[in-house]
Parts: structure tokens; sequence; C-alpha cells
């Protein structure tokens, strides 16, 4: 297997902090990524924090959920670097809305992003790693998809299904050479948590057993290490780096 340095790295949402924070440890042990987010910002400002690794980086925007841009997303991966080992599904976004109220268009979006765009993802590279019989799949989830979560509904639906289509992925290509597991973050400090109402945030940190929300690089390590030969027995597993917040 693999160590994490010699992986050809594509990381979806790779502008936002948590897919920013993936990005920046997997270069830092000298792997090769291609960043991927749908804010060019976002990318450009994660871009200039690594410039000593820019040899290893390269950036493109698009959205996740068109099958264009994801095709895009690894010929640029293949043209600068070569075949894919190691995918990291990060890009997504949040919405707070009662049920009641949920447009069919809000509906639509957050399934198009978070499920529709990591099916897309995992297609793409799952040919070639099974080609190859080498390759490793990090989808990463939330443990609302494992709890719901108040007025989040739309969003606990489609990281459930996510972490549904990872453990059926499993079970098709693990035994030729492909791992995939999810990495399902509790809250986590970042603008998206953020976002959310004071409430639900005061409500949530006192839930926590370890009364506080986790940070990127948390996150982060649990992605590098299901990518490493340490998680060799890990097959369509959740990690929760969540604070307590679920407990398996």
């Amino acid at each position: 297997m693999r160590e994490v340095s010699e992986h050809v790295a594509v990381v979806t949402g790779g502008g936002g902090e948590i897919g920013a924070a993936v990005v920046v440890a997997l270069l830092a042990t000298g792997a090769k990524v291609v960043a991927q987010d749908l804010n060019p910002d976002g990318l450009e400002t994660m871009a200039a924090t690594v410039s000593d690794h820019a040899d290893r980086l390269a950036t493109i925007t698009g959205d996740i959920s068109s099958p264009q841009d994801v095709d895009a997303m690894f010929e640029l991966c293949e043209a600068e670097f070569g075949r894919c080992t190691l995918l990291v599904n990060v890009a997504g976004f949040l919405h707070q809305g009662p049920f009641e109220k949920l447009t069919v268009e809000e509906w639509d979006r957050m399934i198009a992003v978070h499920l529709r765009g990591t099916f897309l993802s995992n297609r793409r590279a799952i040919g070639p790693m099974l080609d190859a019989a080498d390759g490793v799949i990090v989808n990463i989830s939330s443990q609302l998809g494992q709890i719901g979560g108040f007025e989040l509904s739309h969003y606990s639906a489609a990281k459930a299904a996510v972490i549904g289509m990872t453990k059926s992925l499993a079970r098709e290509v693990s035994s030729r050479g492909v791992r995939v597991n999810v990495v399902a973050p509790g809250p986590i400090n970042t603008k998206l948590a953020r976002s959310l109402s004071p409430e639900w945030q005061a409500a949530k940190l006192a839930e926590l057993p370890l009364r506080r929300y986790g940070e990127p690089e948390e996150v982060a390590a649990a992605v590098l290490f299901l990518a490493s030969p340490a998680a060799s027995l890990f097959v369509g597993q959740t990690l929760g780096p969540n604070s307590g917040d679920v407990m398996l």
C-alpha cells in the first residue's frame, strides 16, 4: 500500500476550511494534489499558504455536481501528476430551514452538491483505480447524517446517503484493491458551522462531551489516517471526529 506521501490526490472543496486543511496536510507529507472548488477566491487563499509546495499543487474551479466539471478536474490531475490514487470528497455547503418551508430548489441543490457530486467524483475515480488495483477514496459526510439535525433535514438526508453509498461501494471494490471510507465530522470551527443560529450553536456546544468544536486540522488528520497503510483494515467504515456527539 502507498504511503500518504506517494499519493496523487484530488480534493474537492479544497478552497473551504476543511478542504484546505486536507490539502495542506497532504502537501506537507509530499503528496501531489489537485484542489477543486466552486469558489476561486478560496482556492487562491489556500494556494497562497502553501506556495512552497506550488510544484505539487494544481487548482481548478468547478461545480462538483456537473459531470463536465468533474471530468475536467480528473483530466487536470492526469495531465499534471498522473492517475488519481486518492480521492477526498469535501465539497459541500450548509443551509438551515424548517422542513415545512424548504423549497424544492433548496432540496435539489443540497442533494446535487453532496450526493450527486460525491457519486460523480467516485464514479470518475473508480475505473482507473480498479484497473490498477490501487486506490483510496474518503468521502466526507457529517454526524448529522447519523443522528439528524434540527432544521437541517435536507443536509442530514444528503449526508446519510453519502454514508450508505460509501458502504455499498466498499462492498463492491474492497476485494479489488480500492478502499472506500467515510469521515463524519461533528461541529467543526468553520464559517459553515458559525452560519447556524446562535441558539443551535449554544445547544450543540452544551451537548458535546468535549465541550468544544473540532478544528479543520483534526478532520484532516482523520483523512490522512484513512489514506495511509495504517488503515489497511478500514473499509466501509465511518470515522467520527465529533467531540463525542456520536459514539458508536
